[in-house]
This record gives structure tokens, C-alpha cells and sequence, in this order.
């Protein structure tokens, strides 16, 4: 009865798919195709090819996404690059939408027996209306795509242009920290022509709870040597991927092979992950020069690479990083461009340590005893709405929860600016032998809106490492060290600077059951209450470092 049913929700699935794909909108003298592309193993991907006007032959550029490729922004977005004089290729991963074969998420697109971005790329090379010369592009799924593309060295593959990319999928991907998402990834079955690859892939990620061999072929951190091609990456301040884009233009900067050496480009910008590059953000609007004109500089990128043209784009700055300042306040500082050789620019360290009474300041705790507790509650978790990151917006309503606990300085008597990689190191207890630690930076503005800038969770379990499970034993005092990601940000006069820490936060952080058993997708019935304390005393400084890579351990 189950499988009657989950066929005729599929067979309608289809019908919809189907519908959909035939809906017509203008894309001016653009030619709208749809192709079954032929992989290695004898299975066609889905993709949809957008045509210039004219007789070609001209290069191709394409995108690999599991999400859905027929909404009218992206069909018009590829009509627009199309436009340029490329052949656009959107294509879906295998097993997802119109695409055959088995869904195993990033698995098909790496260096293991199938390889669809590298046929992919090739076939669109043998095409009698291209050139041979072969770009990438996509944001997000489709910036890990195009690491995966580039370690497979296809030969007609001359550049890639990523935004907020990312490399691990256990570090930065189906896991965070650490936390596991199932519920989210649960979700991943609307994308599937059969729903049930989901589960069995899910079922796959947690028999391997550690960072394993498994993981490490979807860890694309192992293999910069191979990536050999120019890219130019766009990073975003308020997205948790940020580390993935930074990770990924450091690795291929001075890591990469001889054409991908010295021939990287990174902008961060102050952008939320994917969607356009533009001022506003969250509940902030920043000056008109935020913006990043990411369409007509991608056709730059590959007119210099994929035509030859001398536009002198790879002449450019090989870092461009915005300092974000405040908002709405005349003659604040910050707010502007810089450029650097590379990343992260030379910069003094900043340290500031969690006090007791929820102080921030760059001194030590000095009483023999200190400490803050709050209580971590799975089954009644405090609430961050939503599941994307809600950055550059006032974060109160999330630190006026009952177990949530803030750290804040006094208002600055001068502008302090941050830029460097965020870590800290925290010194806990819990009554559980698992829990997790989240950390968010924010800005508070005098008025008392604190904006949040960034916050990474950690699951206690992997404080030693992704590669084995360390639980905590209940009452001592354990250290807790993580990166919570990169900034640049100068906070004004009178504002002050806020720690903010919790245990839970959901939906965005999927609660920790804190039994300390195995991690399952269902959530498990036993989940546990937890103690957890934060010591900060003079034999424990917990703190938040803001330093360049390596700095301050």
C-alpha cells in the first residue's frame, strides 16, 4: 500500500515537474532548450540550454544544482548571460527532478568512479556550437559543485566563477560544528524522482558519525593540488559558508596547481548567503557602494577566459573586502572597500573575555570563583525562527530568552574595528554527557538594537576533533575551542560589542538530544535536560579572539 501510494505521488510529482517545465515566459531572442545529457554509467541528466542569437560556434558556461532550475528568475537570469554570447547549461544533479539515476547528493560530481560535472563539461565541449572553451558558475550547492568539478580536471574547463561555496560536506554542509540537521535534509526528498533515495542516503550519513574515509570523499579541502583553473569567489560576512568561500580561495590561491597559483579573486561583501549581492540587508541598509554587480562582472570574468578578451579583469585585486560600520549614523567610520595582496590582511589581534554579570572586556577574569549557568531544554528549546542564518537583524527577541545569556562591553569611547578570523574558546561544564554551544557577535547600537553579525554552534562531542567522539563527563570542566567564522567590522563610538551563548536555538540548530548516544535521524524519546556552565574565573579565561590565521592559540 505504501509503495502504491508513494508511486502515485511520484507519478503526479512528475505531472507537475512536467507542467512546469513548459511554462513559457519571455526571454527576449533568447532560444530556450531542454537535453538529457549522457553520463559515463548510461544515465542522462536533465538540462536546460539557453541559446544566443546567431550561428555560434560560442563558449558554454554552466551551473549543477539539486534544487528545481525552471523558476522564472533563473530561466530569465540564464537568458540574460546568454545574451552576452554564451550557451547556458542549467543542469540538475542525478536523481533529482527530470535527471535519472539514483539521488547520492554531492557523491556523483567528485573524483570516484561516476564523475557527471567532468562528462558534463565535455559534453557540452563536443557540441557543434561550442568553441570548446568551458566555464562554471552557481552559488551555494552550486559553488561546492564546481570544487568537486575542479578536482576532476576536465580539459575543456577554463575558469569558474563561485559564490558562498563550500568544500567539506561534514564540516559545512549536511553537518555545522558538528550538529546534525535531519529534519532539514528530510526536505531534500521533494528534489528526488524517487523520495526514498533520500532516506537511504540520510541512512548512509549516520553510519558514519566521525569524519571518516567515507566524508572524505565529499571533502574537497583534500585536493587543492588538482583545482587548476582561475576563480573568482564571492564571499558573504553575514553567511555561515563564509569559511567555505575563504577555505576555498586560500586553498586554490596558494595550494592549487599552476593555473589556478596566484590567479584566484575573493570579494566579501556585506551580503545573507545566495540571492543578489545588494544594500540591503536584514533590517540594515548600507550605503549604495555595498552593492556587487555580480552579473555583468561574471560576463567580464569569462569574456577575459572564455574569449580571450583583454578587459584587464585579471589585472584586479586578488582580495576585495567590505568593512562594515554603522548604519543610519553620519560620519561613521567603515562602510568602505579595501583591497589586499591576499587574505586575511595584517591586522593586531583583539581579545576579549566573558566576565561575570555578563561583562565583555579585554581583561581577564580575576575572582577566584565566576561562573554563568543556564539550562539547555531539547524538548523546549529557546527559538531562533526560521532556517537561514538571520543576520543584520536585531537579535533581542533571541537574547531575552529564559537560557540564553549575553556578555556585553561598555559603550566604546572610540570606533573599534574588527577584522580577522572570530574564534572562541570557552571553558564549560554540563550535567549531560553531550550538548552543544552556540555563539553569536553582535553589534548594539545605542538605542539598544543588537545586530547580529555572525554565530557558529559546536557540538561538545568533537571538541577534540571531527575524526572520534569525546563525551563530556558530567561536572568537569572541559575547554571548548572553535572557529565562528571571519569579520570586518568597525564598531562605532558608543555602541558596544555583545557575546551572546546558548545551548539551543531552533528551528535554525536542530537541538541536541544530550544523551550522549548515538546520533539518529529520528529524534530520540529519551532526549535529556541539561546544567551547562560557563566558568570564566582566574584559572579560567573564557574569550573571543579576533586575529589573522594561526594567531593567538
Amino acid at each position: 500500500m505504501r509503495s502504491t501510494s508513494l508511486f502515485i505521488a511520484f507519478s503526479l510529482l512528475s505531472v507537475c515537474r512536467l507542467a512546469w517545465s513548459q511554462t513559457e515566459i519571455d526571454l527576449g531572442s533568447v532560444t530556450e532548450r531542454h537535453e538529457m545529457i549522457p553520463m559515463r554509467d548510461g544515465n542522462r541528466l536533465s538540462a536546460y540550454l539557453y541559446f544566443p542569437t546567431g550561428s555560434g560556434p560560442w563558449p558554454a558556461v554552466f551551473e549543477q544544482r539539486y534544487a528545481d532550475l525552471r523558476g522564472a528568475s533563473t530561466r530569465k537570469a540564464a537568458a540574460r548571460l546568454a545574451e552576452a554570447g554564451y550557451v547556458v547549461a542549467l543542469v540538475n544533479f542525478r536523481g533529482t527532478h527530470l535527471s535519472e539515476g539514483t539521488w547520492v547528493g554531492y557523491r556523483a560530481l567528485g573524483w570516484g568512479e561516476l564523475q557527471d560535472g567532468y562528462d558534463t563539461c565535455e559534453w557540452l565541449a563536443k557540441q557543434s556550437w561550442c568553441t570548446g572553451n568551458i566555464g562554471s558558475f552557481g552559488s551555494s550547492q552550486g559553488g561546492y559543485a564546481q570544487n568537486f568539478l575542479a578536482v576532476t580536471q576536465p580539459p575543456h574547463l577554463k575558469c569558474q566563477y563561485m559564490v558562498d561555496t563550500g568544500l567539506s560536506l561534514f564540516q559545512e554542509g549536511y553537518r555545522i560544528g558538528g550538529t546534525t540537521r535531519p529534519n532539514r535534509f528530510l526536505a531534500m526528498a521533494a528534489n528526488c524522482r524517487n523520495p526514498d533515495d533520500n532516506r537511504r542516503l540520510m541512512e548512509e550519513w549516520f553510519r558514519h558519525p566521525n569524519y571518516d574515509d567515507y566524508w572524505k570523499q565529499e571533502d574537497c579541502s583534500l585536493h587543492f593540488d588538482k583545482m587548476n583553473v582561475p576563480c573568482f569567489t564571492i564571499g558573504s560576512w553575514y553567511d555561515f559558508m563564509n569559511q567555505g568561500s575563504i577555505a576555498s580561495f586560500l586553498g586554490r590561491q596558494h595550494h592549487g596547481g599552476p593555473n589556478s597559483r596566484g590567479k584566484q579573486q575573493l570579494v566579501i561583501g556585506p551580503w545573507l548567503h545566495g540571492g543578489q549581492k545588494g544594500n540591503r540587508i536584514g533590517d540594515l541598509v548600507y550605503p549604495a557602494n555595498a552593492t556587487w554587480p555580480t552579473a555583468d562582472h561574471m560576463v567580464r570574468w569569462f569574456d577575459h577566459y572564455l574569449k580571450d578578451k583583454d578587459n584587464g579583469i585579471e589585472r584586479e585585486p586578488a582580495v576585495r573586502y567590505y568593512v562594515m560600520g554603522a548604519v543610519g549614523e553620519p560620519d561613521a567610520p567603515g562602510n568602505v572597500w579595501r583591497s589586499s595582496s591576499d587574505w586575511p590582511p595584517s591586522r593586531d589581534p583583539h581579545i576579549v573575555y566573558l566576565q561575570t554579570n555578563g561583562g565583555l572586556s579585554t581583561t581577564p577574569p580575576t575572582l577566584k570563583e565566576g561562573s554563568t549557568t543556564f539550562g539547555s531544554d531539547p524538548l523546549h528549546p529557546m527559538q531562533i525562527a526560521g532556517t537561514s542564518f538571520p543576520g543584520a537583524k536585531d537579535a533581542r527577541s533571541f537574547e531575552q530568552q529564559s537560557e540564553v545569556r549575553t556578555f556585553t562591553t561598555e559603550p566604546l569611547k572610540e570606533p573599534i574595528e574588527w577584522t580577522g578570523r572570530l574564534r572562541a574558546e570557552l571553558y564549560v561544564s554540563s550535567t549531560a554527557r553531550d550538548t552543544d554551544f552556540i555563539v553569536r557577535i553582535s553589534d548594539v547600537y545605542p538605542d539598544g538594537r543588537s545586530v547580529l553579525i555572525c554565530d557558529y554552534p559546536w557540538r561538545a562531542r568533537y571538541r577534540e576533533g571531527f575524526d572520534h567522539e569525546a563525551l563530556l563527563e558530567p561536572g568537569k570542566v572541559h575547554k571548548l575551542a572553535f572557529d565562528v567564522g571571519w569579520i570586518s567590522q568597525i564598531f562605532n563610538a558608543g555602541h558596544r560589542i555583545r557575546v551572546t551563548i546558548s545551548s539551543t536555538g531552533a528551528p535554525l540548530y536542530e537541538p541536541n538530544p544530550q544523551t550522549g548516544g548515538p546520533q539518529t535521524i529520528e529524534f530520540p524519546k529519551d532526549a535529556a535536560k541539561a546544567v551547562n556552565t560557563i566558568h570564566h574565573n582566574s584559572g579560567h579565561s573564557p574569550r573571543i579572539i579576533v586575529s589573522r590565521t594561526g594567531d593567538a592559540k
